[in-house]
């Protein structure tokens, strides 16, 4: 059984922020995260898990997102904005996948025809978004540390962890794992399409079986309510006793009040970003005794 295991759940752009400041906030006040045997990351995860694994410092993790320049205001002009992503199928399906009524991996396949046929930008575009922060890797480079992020075959529903055995490069690896069916473009790897892992769970936890310490970041929010909520909720339990099962001590670090306050209910606001690193910084203070001597 390996030692400690970081889990990085999804939860876009303001999620990477959040979960970036949190982790710095951890590592300032001497609980470096990125020490972990293994990282695994979903979707916003997937991005956060990746620049540790490749060497990032966990104190200075944050570093680039506080320093983003703010939105520029938006022009005046008559013309209308374009709409946002229709993304009421997406939630729709993603409610009676977690709900267990249905085949998951059938309903994943349904998930997946809406992300084929959604307008979104070109795989090209897409992945140069991540440039940033992995332009200087070779196509093929894989993190030499522990690292896996996790992926949804748009065509056949089926749930894929790509690792260092995988034989694809982290950069599209990441790109597929964040790809949000009718936002972003599913992502080819090895001649198939592959869309984000949180098609299957925000977290997929319990594929971090077999570390005896397990810290796993969920990003929620109390914005949400009702049947999809509850079933969320109960998928994620159930892959916390899978760890916990198989042996696994589990500490769970989700937003707190402020956290929550300052990352707002769209978390694919990018305004939201710096505010959400910021309350991530001092959360990651706060809950530094806590853990340091689970963690040590």
């Amino acid at each position: 059984m390996g030692r400690r295991a970081l889990v990085l759940g999804g939860g876009g752009p303001v999620g990477i922020a959040w979960e970036s400041g949190l982790i710095s906030g951890l590592a300032r006040a001497g609980v470096d995260l990125a020490q972990a045997d293994f990282i695994l990351g979903t979707s916003a995860g997937s991005f956060v898990g990746a620049r540790l694994a490749l060497g990032a410092d966990a104190a200075t993790l944050v570093d680039p997102i506080l320093n983003e320049p703010p939105p520029a205001p938006r022009a005046q002009t008559d013309a209308k904005p374009a709409p946002p992503a229709d993304l009421t199928v997406l939630m729709k399906l993603m409610a009676e996948a977690g709900a267990g009524t249905r085949d998951p991996q059938a309903v994943r396949v349904e998930i997946g025809d809406f992300a084929k046929a959604a307008q979104t930008p070109d795989e090209a575009a897409y992945i140069a978004s991540f440039g940033r922060s992995f332009a200087s890797l070779a196509e093929d480079a894989w993190p030499t540390r522990g690292y896996a992020c996790t992926a949804v075959d748009v065509d056949t529903g089926a749930f894929v962890l790509w690792t260092a055995d995988s034989g694809v490069g982290v950069t599209r690896a990441v790109a597929s794992s964040c790809s949000v069916p009718g936002v972003y473009p599913p992502i080819t790897l090895k001649g198939r399409r592959y869309m984000d892992g949180g098609m299957r769970s925000g977290t997929n936890a319990d594929m971090a079986k077999g570390y005896e310490r397990v810290v796993v970041i969920q990003v929620r929010t109390d914005a949400s309510a009702g049947a999809a909520a509850d079933a969320y909720a109960r998928r994620f339990e159930a892959e916390i006793a899978v760890l916990r099962d198989a042996g696994a001590e589990v500490v769970v670090l989700a937003p707190d009040a402020a956290c929550q306050a300052a990352m707002g209910i769209n978390l694919m606001d990018f305004r939201k970003r710096a505010d959400a690193a910021r309350a991530g910084v001092a959360q990651g203070a706060d809950a530094a005794a806590d853990l340091r001597a689970f963690w040590a």
